[in-house]
């Protein structure tokens, strides 16, 4: 997984929650707990930890098992969060085939994606995190979130 490394970080405490699960849906509320647990300790906004956190995350979990993995069990999902007092960055990386972040998008308000079943963890996590972009890796997907501390 590539380093979280796009800007400098302040000199002050990092907190680094990093797990592999297997592509099951039952334990993300597990992953989501412990990310949202930190930020809660670097006393980020409590939106931010009750929503942006846990919905973003959520959906991205989902994805990366549902989608990357096609929920096959032998495949794993790893996420990598570095938290500080100043931003959240997330990596989930799945063992999938890879996919276009931008193609992918739609907007699930619009009248012909209303009824749409898809489509709506990408603009949710969009709209809920400050960034949200797919980092290239040798194997799988890797989706990188940041959230600035408010």
């Amino acid at each position: 997984m590539p380093a979280i490394a796009d800007e400098e970080r302040p000199g002050d405490e990092v907190r680094v929650v990093e797990v592999d699960i297997p592509s099951d849906v039952r334990l993300i509320e597990r992953v989501v707990e412990l990310v949202r647990r930190e930020c809660q300790e670097l006393d980020y906004a409590q939106r931010q930890i009750m929503l942006n956190v846990p919905v973003a995350l959520t959906e991205a979990l989902s994805n990366a098992i549902l989608r990357g993995n096609h929920d096959d069990p032998a495949k794993h999902v790893h996420v990598r969060a570095e938290v500080d007092h100043v931003r959240l960055v997330v990596e989930v990386a799945d063992e999938g085939e890879g996919f276009d972040l931008d193609a992918s998008l739609i907007d699930p308000t619009t009248p012909g994606n209303v009824d749409r079943e898809d489509g709506r963890g990408l603009f949710l996590m969009r709209k809920l995190m400050d960034r949200v972009e797919r980092i290239e890796a040798a194997h799988g997907s890797v989706v990188r979130m940041t959230l600035r501390r408010e």
